[in-house]
């Protein structure tokens, strides 16, 4: 994955545990500030081992700090030097979702050899949208529950979101929202 993923996993457990946390954490896995380049794309095994290192330090199982983490990330992102990029990907939930490959895009143009997944809006209707996830990387729908999750809170909704189907490569989202305003 991405030295950005690895950035934002030291900040949710600088955020939860403080600094001390975190470093005693690099101490174990043995790593340092060569593996939280923003721009680097690191072996996934890396990261998984960051992310149970940093689940178990927060006493939360695997799947659960995906999920706390990919509503994070929306958080992290949006502070950060992506926001002008998800501000420009859309204006509401709907369409946000619907942009999501052109932000992978740019994000992607600027780290070669990312392999980033793709999403498509499947169906869409009133408070209710399916969107395929594809990706060759198994193990994340956790971590797609917690974006789309924090892409709603992002936008002033309160829903839900679910896998409504799952082939291969290929997990169909469901998520059922209704605006804030």
């Amino acid at each position: 994955m991405y030295g950005m993923i690895h950035r934002a996993v030291r900040q949710m457990v600088f955020d939860e545990l403080g600094e001390d946390a975190w470093l005693a954490l690099e101490h174990k896995l043995g790593i340092g500030p060569t593996e939280l380049l923003t721009g680097m794309v690191y072996d996934d095994a890396l990261t998984i081992a960051i992310i149970s290192e940093a689940s178990a330090r927060l006493n939360l199982s695997v799947d659960v700090c995906l999920f706390e983490f990919g509503r994070y990330w929306i958080k992290y992102a949006e502070r950060g030097s992506l926001a002008s990029i998800m501000n420009f990907t859309g204006q509401d939930l709907a369409s946000f979702i619907e942009n999501l490959d052109r932000l992978h895009l740019a994000v992607g143009a600027a780290m070669p050899g990312a392999v980033l997944p793709s999403f498509t809006t499947v169906s869409k209707t009133p408070g209710r949208l399916m969107v395929e996830y594809r990706s060759d990387r198994t193990g994340l729908e956790p971590f797609v529950l917690g974006l789309f999750d924090g892409l709603i809170t992002r936008f002033g909704a309160t829903g839900d979101v679910k896998i409504a189907d799952r082939k291969a490569n290929v997990i169909v989202f469901e998520l059922q929202y209704q605006d804030g305003s």
